[in-house]
């Protein structure tokens, strides 16, 4: 195991071992124990007691933050000529189909998320293996494949993200950035644990929220108190 640089090791002295901080103090603390010269994104991480490999204990979703990601998302909408002039005027950075599709087929994946009208996924099929190890995909269920192209990217551009859980029965996400405000970063992530909680499978049993923590770029993880944050409406 390398060894913790003196800030790594600042960081950690910070985190009192044990304890679970409620999500005011976890939001302060994130901002202190993070030392990158970079603006770093904050990181949620929460394990659920549901069962992934189970069809109807999957849980997937979006959830749009009241403050945005923090991030510039570069958004790619593949749809027929004439909607591209919406899109641009929505904000989509990129706007196209056959072009973007060839591009795409030789390996450019220079952006963060693809949006398209349902009669272009025929098209878009082929492009499944590029895409779908990068997550980049279009889903109906993420909001990506729709009729009304310029609110999706809208949507996207004020902070709309998509998550999934993964093998391991966590879900991870961006939740903001270290420059945000406590408060910012509170609102942000009580929403994304509410959404969390309206998702809950009724097939799953016994603890649904089993932990949450908060981190940035490279810092250590600080646990929250989940009963605390699952009373908070």
């Amino acid at each position: 195991m390398s060894k913790l640089t003196k800030n790594q090791k600042l960081a950690f002295s910070k985190i009192e071992a044990g304890k679970s901080y409620s999500l005011k103090e976890a939001a302060e603390l994130v901002k202190e124990i993070t030392t990158t010269k970079f603006d770093s994104s904050v990181d949620i991480d929460v394990r659920l007691g549901v069962d992934p490999r189970k069809a109807n204990q999957m849980v997937r979703g979006v959830v749009t933050l009241p403050h945005g990601t923090g991030k510039q998302v570069r958004v790619l909408v593949l749809c027929s000529p004439e909607v591209e002039t919406e899109a641009l005027e929505a904000g989509a950075d990129y706007v196209g189909l056959d072009e973007y599709i060839e591009k795409i087929k030789g390996g450019w994946t220079d952006i963060d998320v693809i949006i398209t009208q349902p009669q272009i996924m025929g098209k878009i099929g082929a492009l499944g293996r590029v895409l779908g190890p990068r997550g980049l995909m279009p889903n109906p269920k993420s909001g990506t494949v729709t009729p009304d192209v310029a609110k999706a990217v809208k949507e996207v551009k004020q902070g709309k993200i998509d998550f999934k859980v993964d093998k391991a029965g966590i879900i991870h996400a961006s939740v903001g950035k270290v420059s945000f405000s406590p408060d910012q970063i509170t609102d942000n992530v009580r929403e994304f644990v509410q959404t969390l909680i309206k998702l809950k499978p009724t097939s799953a049993k016994g603890t649904y929220i089993k932990s949450i923590y908060l981190s940035s770029t490279m810092s250590p993880g600080i646990k929250l108190d989940t009963k605390a944050l699952e009373e908070t409406k």
